[in-house]
């Protein structure tokens, strides 16, 4: 079959731009003839928090990416819809992550499926977005008229669909596993990498910094079992992730002088290359989301074998179950400490085989087949 992407791909940088450039290869591994259409201009600078929106990395080799859509452009809109009515693709597979993208995807959509011949399929990753804007309800229901059914990667997100509508195909399937970004390194080999010792026990936050992340909820913990005596001078955490909120927010708790000793701060973009030194160098991910849908750190996770404390919101609990592949709490500073704790005296080793067996459930093939069979 002959499948188009439309999302972020390289040179843009990020996790969805990783999941669009994998799930390619997943397609082209099962014979498809696969391209990706990105971004020209993603995001206008208001709107953008990081300190770029390019990569850094070299462009991944065998991969058909176009740079077509401009999303704040109606004009080129329209040339890009007739640019993909003009491919004939049996299958369009669109990301939806922004309420922002709706006019831009409706309308190129719209013109794309005018051939008769496309089927449109989204990835949903968020349908309500975390951070509301003046518009979103309507934006997004633009973007869903032209589409014929929906994955999303996790229940919560299927329950939001049904705000928009009922009448169209959904199924969730789980964010396959992060598998891209090599092999499991030795710990001693990561940590040396990143310069971090290694008798220490580390538990590892990864990933952009905004606020329903809650990084000032595993920070207020960590000020919490100080104070508590109960935090092990051993003990570091692994802040790893560019802020895309204000930095002040933090300042107060990242300097506290009782707990700044055991946190160790990379707060640059982490590019596609470092990710496995990160996740390798760790003995637990945390998670401390104030909500959430399903999260691209979780199958990073699964793919590294590393357990996680994820707190109970959203999509989370239902991707680790609590006891298995980690521990799940509440969504507060007295919980997070609780599970800090517990994970830290059971031992990584103790979650290993539940991690094994369940990572098995995130094969990017379920992904694939499910695209196809909706599309047929």
């Amino acid at each position: 079959m002959k499948i188009i992407i439309i999302g972020p791909a390289h040179p843009l940088r990020g996790g969805l731009a990783s999941y669009n450039e994998r799930l390619a290869r997943a397609f082209q591994s099962e014979g498809h003839q696969v391209q990706i259409c990105t971004f020209s201009l993603q995001y206008p600078d208001f709107l953008f928090p990081g300190t770029t929106q390019f990569s850094s990395e070299p462009a991944p080799e065998n991969l058909d990416i176009q740079i077509k859509i401009n999303s704040i452009n109606p004009l080129n809109w329209i040339l890009t819809g007739f640019y993909l009515k003009r491919q004939k693709a049996d299958i369009i597979v669109v990301r939806y992550w922004l309420p922002f993208m709706g006019p831009c995807l409706g309308t190129l959509l719209r013109i794309a499926k005018s051939n008769t011949l496309t089927k449109v399929i989204c990835i949903a990753d968020n349908v309500i977005p975390h951070e509301k804007r003046p518009g979103d309800f309507w934006f997004t229901k633009y973007f869903i008229k032209p589409v014929d059914a929906f994955i999303t990667m996790s229940h919560q997100v299927l329950d939001d669909l049904k705000t928009f509508t009922t009448k169209k195909a959904a199924r969730m399937i789980p964010h396959p596993l992060y598998d891209n970004f090599g092999d499991r390194l030795p710990k001693e080999t990561a940590r040396k990498h990143l310069s971090i010792p290694e008798n220490a026990f580390v538990f590892l936050f990864f990933g952009f910094i905004r606020k329903y992340k809650g990084l000032d909820l595993l920070l207020e913990a960590v000020l919490l079992l100080k104070e508590q005596n109960r935090l092990d001078p051993n003990t570091r955490f692994l802040i790893a992730g560019e802020f895309y909120d204000d930095p002040k927010h933090y300042e107060s708790l990242l300097r506290n002088p009782k707990i700044a000793p055991q946190l160790i701060l990379f707060t640059d973009f982490i590019p596609d290359s470092e990710v496995r030194y990160f996740l390798c160098a760790a003995d637990a991910v945390v998670q401390p989301y104030r909500s959430a849908t399903q999260s691209g750190v979780t199958p990073l996770a699964y793919h590294f074998e590393i357990p996680m404390v994820v707190t109970n919101v959203g999509g989370l609990p239902s991707l680790v179950p609590h006891g298995k592949s980690g521990l799940v709490c509440e969504p507060t500073a007295n919980a997070i400490a609780d599970a800090l704790i517990e994970l830290q005296e059971k031992g990584p080793e103790s979650f290993k085989a539940s991690l094994t067996q369940e990572k098995q459930k995130y094969s990017w093939q379920r992904m694939t087949e499910a695209i196809v069979e909706m599309a047929q």
